[in-house]
């Protein structure tokens, strides 16, 4: 029998972030297909106990939880790099794998240099076998690329909703096991050493079942008002395009596309964004996509499943309108 898979988990407030679950799920599968090899995660942070033994219903027999408090609060790269590194060539892993964020692809990338070996990102499906074939996303989702990874330990990031998140139910809780790196001073140096949180009740882009996004054609940061309404009527979150961005009008951390947010909610309302192929990346995995955009012929509405051609500025505050009456 082969050895462990190792995944990479992220959690905030308690609760393990959604594609770091999806991942999970993409575990399970790839250990069936290596006839049955076991699932183990690896987390940080002061929380990690409690978020660990839950892991057990996402498939982890075993959750190791790094125990050393100069890890405990900070993020840094390099440390988790090297642990991450660590945990797998103790563990005699056969894989590890990571999320497809931004945290998991620079947490990969330090494991991977620290342990000379190769990694592939943005995976989609792999089959294992004495070369192990992997189909993974390049050129923003645009071009799936077919290619093979050979390697004592195959590392792997893994492209947001490539899969669902899969629970099951009854499954007994994860052992939770302590982790102790070593970790010198030198790889804390690159740190994070403060957090905004977000904003009291605000919803996470890549948990949100509803987002409302908005681009150009919203015309400027107080326009967005408009956009905050309905979002709120609908317990939505608020995305944006690049351009909104670059324009200083809202946050990036609310940009959907390939340098911002992957998303996969169940209704994604597009808002006079027009569709370049970066934002499209973005938000392809959206089970219904809604297009309000004064040009017919925009790019977004290729891939909508419904479109209203006209002024935002009209239909937006109309939508919400009739929500309130019928409330």
């Amino acid at each position: 029998m082969s050895g462990p898979i190792v995944v990479l988990v992220e959690h905030a407030a308690g609760e393990p972030d959604r594609v770091s679950l999806e991942t999970l799920a993409f575990a399970r599968g790839l250990a069936n297909a290596l006839g049955g090899a076991t699932v183990e995660a690896l987390l940080f942070g002061d929380a990690g106990a409690g978020v660990g033994a839950s892991l057990g219903a996402h498939g982890a027999a075993t959750a190791h939880v790094v125990a050393d408090a100069r890890l405990a609060g900070a993020y840094a790269p390099g440390a988790w790099g090297a642990t991450l590194g660590e945990l797998a060539t103790t563990r005699g892993a056969a894989a590890v794998l990571a999320p497809g964020s931004d945290r998991g692809a620079e947490v990969l990338a330090h494991a991977a240099a620290r342990l000379g070996l190769p990694l592939a990102a943005n995976v989609l499906s792999v089959t294992p076998g004495a070369s192990w074939s992997v189909t993974r996303q390049r050129w923003a989702g645009s071009l799936l690329e077919d290619a093979t990874l050979d390697a004592p330990i195959r590392l792997m990031s893994m492209a947001p909703h490539a899969v669902a998140v899969d629970e099951r139910a009854g499954s007994a809780p994860a052992m939770v096991a302590p982790f102790a790196p070593n970790v010198g001073d030198a790889d804390l140096v690159v740190r994070v050493t403060g957090h905004e949180p977000p904003a009291k009740g605000s919803i996470s882009l890549t948990d949100a079942k509803v987002v409302v996004g908005g681009g150009r054609g919203v015309g400027s940061s107080d326009a967005f008002a408009e956009l905050e309404e309905l979002a709120e009527l609908l317990g939505a979150a608020v995305g944006v395009s690049r351009v909104v961005t670059s324009n200083g009008w809202r946050p990036h951390t609310q940009q959907i596309g390939q340098t911002g947010q992957r998303i996969a909610p169940d209704l994604y309302i597009a808002c006079g964004i027009s569709g370049a192929i970066q934002h499209i990346v973005g938000c392809k995995s959206a089970k219904r996509i809604l297009a309000i955009n004064t040009d017919a012929e925009s790019p977004i509405m290729g891939i909508a499943d419904y479109a209203v051609i006209g002024d935002l500025h009209t239909i937006v505050p109309a939508i919400s309108a009739e929500i309130r009456r019928r409330a």
